[in-house]
């Protein structure tokens, strides 16, 4: 029986821990961000955390990956059984404290892949506690994947991350990367032995999770859950669906008495439209029913002016090109020259170029002046600008507002060639 729940529990925590690393380290940037929720002064008010949120996704997602494979490897299972139960309480007391106060919405426990509200993200983590807890219980009875038997669990465990990668993720990339770092893993199980191997194989599952990580951060996801990815419609997704409806409020006014100084809360049933002997003091707007909300309710550009644009943007017939700044004061300065060519040689074929940022207006003057920057700065809102495109800058095309494209500003394009593909 201990060797069934044994089996079982290794298999599952190893396997949720490496799908979870990966899904997470496809866009360290997102989890990043998602860190700096938490860190904020109105969540757990460690701000002076937020400076190193990226770093320490990066690590959360690496060492999810590499405890994974230790778990299923059955190596050091003193430290590494240790870890995962650390980590595993450190995600559920983020959790519980996300729900019980109703701070954060998401957890971001899968990504943008898998969407759990508070208490459904604790409960996740709880329920992964239970397949850990025999392994840190039995820890000193689990020993290094040996014998063909062994690599049942390696089997099993690409059963598992198989199903959860074509039928949940719709994404296949983690049961190839499980499939590499598996039959390494098994290859040097088989030729070394000594207590080197322990640290060959965590090496290697370093290995592995940095250079996946290194890549998605240093281009873009390989896999785009997010409305604005490749090949979604941008107006598709700010539409709310027949048969459904938005948030509902219940509006209420308070008006006072002119001569009497009392102050009195109407509704629109008894609002008091045509007596003058009340003024008013105050609007309320409270929510009644939570509505569905469109995947793209943000989506907002405006000029100096504050008219907005994205109507006549998304309704283009022709290309489009956004080039967005998220924060202009921690753009990549030195990719501008290739920007600006871009965008020179874009306008000059006709097409529409919009610079976007949430920066303020003195920071996107001196950054224009400084760079030499050819376009004309529209404003938009920071949290749409960074879900929109893991890049800063980075450059997104559209047409009749469906994403054609997007570049991170390493990846940027030669125009020239672009056309001709266009063409």
């Amino acid at each position: 029986m201990k060797k069934g729940l044994l089996l079982i529990s290794r298999v599952f925590a190893g396997s949720v821990f490496i799908i979870s690393g990966l899904v997470k380290a496809n866009d360290t940037v997102g989890f990043a961000i998602k860190m700096e929720e938490y860190f904020s002064a109105d969540v757990l008010n460690m701000e002076f955390l937020v400076p190193f949120a990226l770093p320490i996704a990066i690590f959360m997602c690496v060492a999810e990956i590499v405890l994974g494979l230790g778990i299923l490897a059955g190596i050091q299972m003193k430290l590494t059984s240790t870890l995962a139960l650390l980590l595993v309480i450190f995600f559920g007391f983020l959790t519980f404290y996300s729900a019980y106060f109703e701070k954060v919405t998401d957890c971001g426990c899968f990504g943008d892949a898998i969407h759990f509200t508070p208490w459904q993200s604790f409960i996740k983590d709880m329920v992964l506690m239970l397949f850990v807890l025999p392994v840190f219980i039995y820890r000193k009875e689990i020993k290094i994947n040996q014998s063909p038997q062994d690599f049942v669990y390696f089997v099993v465990s690409l059963m598992l991350i198989g199903i959860f990668s074509f039928y949940v993720l719709h994404w296949g990339f983690p049961l190839y990367f499980a499939i590499a770092l598996f039959g390494i893993t098994i290859v040097i199980m088989s030729f070394v032995v000594g207590k080197a191997v322990d640290w060959i194989i965590f090496g290697i599952g370093l290995i592995f999770s940095l250079a996946f990580t290194y890549y998605t951060f240093s281009h873009l996801p390989i896999k785009d859950y997010r409305p604005y990815a490749i090949g979604k419609s941008i107006p598709d997704q700010m539409v709310i669906p027949e048969g459904m409806h938005g948030d509902i409020f219940a509006t209420t006014f308070v008006y006072r008495n002119i001569e009497s100084g009392e102050e009195k809360t109407f509704d629109q049933q008894n609002y008091p439209w045509d007596d003058s002997s009340w003024e008013w003091v105050s609007t309320d707007n409270q929510l009644v029913e939570k509505g569905y909300e469109p995947p793209v309710h943000d989506f907002v550009i405006t000029d100096d002016d504050g008219y907005e644009l994205q109507d006549d943007i998304l309704a283009e017939e022709e290309y489009v090109f956004l080039i967005i700044f998220s924060d202009v004061k921690h753009a990549n300065a030195k990719t501008m020259s290739g920007v600006n060519s871009f965008a020179e040689a874009a306008e000059a074929d006709g097409k529409y170029v919009y610079a976007l940022t949430a920066s303020l207006y003195d920071d996107v003057d001196q950054f224009r002046h400084e760079n030499q920057v050819p376009i004309t700065f529209y404003s938009a809102d920071d949290t749409m600008l960074k879900t929109v495109i893991r890049s800063n800058p980075g450059i997104v095309m559209l047409k009749k507002g469906i994403v054609i494209d997007k570049w991170h500003f390493k990846d940027l394009p030669d125009y020239s060639q672009l056309k001709k593909e266009l063409n």
